[in-house]
C-alpha cells in the first residue's frame, strides 16, 4: 500500500546559489544566539560580526556574478528566486549598506540602552528581505521579502527607547506601511485574477501569448495600480512620501541612513521587477504614471527640503529628491521594456541606487557625530562652525553634499548623468529638464549647510568635537568611494550595463 503513494519531490535547491541569502540568515541567528545564551559581549563585536556576515555575503555574491556570466541567468527554488545579475548588483548594493551602517552603528549604541546584538541581528533580517525582493521571480515571494524588509524597519524605527520621537516614528511608519502593504497584496490578487499566476515567467509567457488589444485586461489594470502604490510608499515617491520626513527625523540616525539606503534600494529592485521584467507588455500603461510620479517626487522633494531647518528633515527631504531622478530612470526604462535593446534605464537606476546609498550613509554618519556633540539638536545651526572645530569632517562632509548636488568628478554626477541620458536617448527630453531644474533647486539646500559650516560662527566653536572612531571610519569610506567612482567610473558603468538580461 505504501508502494502505491505518490512520493513528494520538493524543488531542486542549488544551495550555493542562495549562499548570500544563507550566510545573512546565519549571522543573523548566530547574533541572536549569542545574546541569548551568553554574557553580554562588548558592542563592538557584534558590529564587527555583522559587517563580516554581510561582507562575505557580498563576495558570495561577486563569486556568483562570474558564474551568471559563464552560466547566464536561472531561476531556483521552483522559479520562485531569480539569479541573474540585476539580483546579484543589487545584493552587492545592500550588503555594501549592511557593512557601512553596522560601522556607524557601533558607537552610537554606547549612549543607548540597547546592551544587545538585535539591531545587527534587525539589519541583516532587513538585507534578508531586501535581497529577496530584488531577487523574486513570484509575486507572493516579493511580498514576503517586503514584508520581512518592512516588519525589520518597523522595530528598528522605534528601537530608541529613550526617544518619544523615535516611537512616534515607529508607529507611523508602522501603520503607513500596513495600509501599503495590504494595497500591495491586492494588486498581486488582481493581477492573479487577470492572469491565472503569480509566478514572473509564467506572467510573461501568458500575457505574451495572449495580450489582445480588444481583450478586458481591467483586472491586470487594476493589480497594476494598486502595486504601484504600494512600492510607490516605500521609495517614499510623492504623494506617497508624507511618512519619510518625520520618520527619518524621529529615528535614529543610523536607522535612517539604513531606511534611506538598503530600503530604497530594495523597493526601487522590487519595482523593476514588477514593471520591467513582469509587466513589460504594459508598458503603455505604467510608463505615464512613472513619469507624473517622477514629477511630482522631483518637485515636493527639492522644493520642500530649502524651507527646511533641521538637517535630517532636510536629507529626508533630499531622499524624496533622489527618489525622483530615480524614477526617471525607470520611466527610460519603461520605452524599451521587453524590447530585444533594453536600452540604459534599468543600468542607469542600480547605479544610481549603488552610489546614492553610499552617499547618504556618509551624509547621515556625520549628521550622527554633530547631534552627539550637540545633545542630539540636528538644526542648521548645530553645522555653524563645525570647520573651525572639526576641519576634516567638514571637509568630507562638503564632499559628500557637492556629490549629491551632482557636481562634476563625484559619484553623485555619474548617477544623475545616467539617469538624465537615459531619459534623453529615449526622447523624454521634459522631464529630463525638469529634473536637471529641481537638482538646481536642491542645490541651495546643500549650499545652505556648507555655508553654515565654513562661514557660521557658534558659540561652542572652543569646545573639541569628538569624533567616534566607527563613524570616523564610516564617514571616510563614503568619501573615498565617492570620490574614487567619480573619477573612475567606468569599471561600475560596464558593470551595471550588463544587468538587463533577467532570469525568467
Amino acid at each position: 500500500m505504501l508502494a502505491q503513494l505518490d512520493v513528494f519531490l520538493g524543488p531542486e535547491v542549488q544551495w550555493f546559489a542562495l549562499s548570500p541569502l544563507l550566510t545573512l540568515l546565519g549571522g543573523a541567528l548566530g547574533l541572536l544566539l549569542v545574546g541569548a545564551l551568553t554574557p553580554a559581549w562588548p558592542k563592538r563585536l557584534y558590529a564587527i560580526a555583522a559587517a563580516t556576515t554581510a561582507g562575505a555575503a557580498g563576495v558570495l555574491a561577486m563569486v556568483l556574478w562570474d558564474d551568471i556570466s559563464d552560466r547566464g541567468p536561472i531561476t531556483l527554488v521552483g522559479d520562485a528566486i531569480a539569479l541573474d545579475k540585476l539580483a546579484m548588483f543589487m545584493t552587492i548594493t545592500i550588503c555594501i549598506g549592511v557593512v557601512l551602517v553596522s560601522i556607524l552603528t557601533d558607537d552610537y549604541l554606547h549612549d543607548t540602552p540597547n546592551q544587545g546584538p538585535e539591531i545587527y541581528a534587525l539589519y541583516l533580517v532587513a538585507a534578508i528581505g531586501g535581497i529577496v525582493m530584488s531577487s523574486a521571480n513570484d509575486l507572493i515571494v516579493l511580498f514576503l521579502g517586503l514584508e520581512t524588509l518592512s516588519l525589520a524597519l518597523y522595530v528598528l524605527a522605534a528601537s530608541n527607547r529613550r526617544s518619544s520621537e523615535s516611537a512616534e516614528s515607529g508607529i507611523k511608519y508602522f501603520v503607513l506601511g500596513g495600509f501599503a502593504s495590504a494595497f500591495f497584496l491586492y494588486g498581486i490578487a488582481l493581477v492573479y485574477g487577470g492572469t491565472g499566476t503569480t509566478n514572473i515567467s509564467e506572467m510573461v509567457t501568458a500575457l505574451q501569448t495572449t495580450i489582445d488589444p480588444f481583450s478586458d485586461d481591467t483586472l491586470v489594470l487594476a493589480g497594476l495600480a494598486l502595486l504601484i502604490v504600494g512600492l510607490g510608499f516605500k521609495i517614499s515617491a510623492a504623494p506617497f512620501h508624507v511618512w519619510a520626513p518625520d520618520v527619518y527625523q524621529g529615528a535614529p540616525t543610523p536607522v535612517t541612513a539604513f531606511m534611506a539606503s538598503v530600503g530604497k534600494a530594495a523597493a526601487f529592485a522590487a519595482m523593476i521587477r514588477v514593471l520591467v521584467v513582469a509587466l513589460p507588455f504594459y508598458r503603455d500603461d505604467w510608463r505615464p504614471i512613472v513619469w507624473v510620479l517622477a514629477l511630482l517626487t522631483l518637485l515636493v522633494g527639492s522644493i520642500l527640503a530649502v524651507v527646511q531647518t533641521n538637517v535630517k528633515r532636510m536629507l529626508a527631504y533630499s531622499s524624496i529628491s533622489h527618489a525622483g531622478f530615480i524614477l526617471v530612470g525607470v520611466e527610460a526604462a519603461g520605452h524599451l521594456a521587453g524590447e530585444a535593446d533594453p536600452g540604459r534605464g534599468v543600468p542607469a537606476v542600480v547605479l544610481y541606487l549603488m552610489l546614492y546609498s553610499v552617499l547618504v550613509i556618509g551624509s547621515f554618519a556625520v549628521v550622527t557625530i554633530v547631534s552627539r556633540s550637540s545633545d542630539g539638536d540636528t538644526t542648521i545651526d548645530s553645522f555653524a562652525g563645525l570647520a573651525k572645530r572639526r576641519p576634516l569632517l567638514a571637509l568630507g562632509f562638503t564632499v559628500l553634499l557637492l556629490a549629491q548636488a551632482g557636481v562634476p568628478l563625484t559619484s553623485g554626477f555619474v548617477a544623475k548623468f545616467g539617469v538624465v541620458q537615459a531619459a534623453v536617448d529615449v526622447e523624454s527630453y521634459a522631464i529630463a529638464v525638469i529634473a536637471m531644474v529641481s537638482a538646481v533647486i536642491a542645490a541651495y539646500v546643500y549650499l545652505r549647510i556648507m555655508v553654515s559650516m565654513w562661514v557660521g560662527d557658534a558659540d561652542t566653536v572652543d569646545t573639541p568635537m569628538k569624533v567616534p572612531f566607527s563613524m570616523g571610519v564610516t564617514v571616510s569610506l563614503a568619501v573615498v568611494f565617492t570620490i574614487v567612482l567619480g573619477v573612475f567610473p567606468g569599471w561600475l558603468i560596464d558593470a551595471a550595463d550588463q544587468v538587463t538580461q533577467y532570469a525568467r
